[in-house]
């Protein structure tokens, strides 16, 4: 996937035994800690990231979401269940990234 973040990218360069170990950790976690497919996975990163705020996050999960297939409208409802756990406020700023995106 493309480099969509440059505090991201400089992170990696100044840090790169912290990156290294980190998307190793990202990566069993994600991919072989359990039995949920790799949309729902996607789909609980963005709503995790979304629900806490975390706009860059939340910007590369619904990419990569879109890479393993998930739809707009598969986003958008994983984005709405925001409004009653999260608060509206929070839904607006999480659907906010998501319209920018598009």
């Amino acid at each position: 996937m493309k480099e969509i973040h440059e505090p991201f990218k400089e992170f990696k360069k100044e840090f790169p035994a912290v990156y290294k170990g980190h998307e190793a950790l990202g990566k069993t976690i994600h991919e072989q800690s359990g039995p949920l497919p790799e949309k729902i996975r996607w789909l609980i990163k963005i709503a995790v990231s979304g629900a806490n705020g975390h706009a860059l996050a939340l910007e590369t999960h619904i990419l990569k979401g879109k890479e393993s297939g998930l739809t707009d409208d598969e986003i958008k409802h994983a984005l709405l269940l925001l409004i009653q756990t999260a608060g509206f406020p929070t839904f607006m700023e999480a659907y906010s990234v998501f319209k920018k995106m598009r």
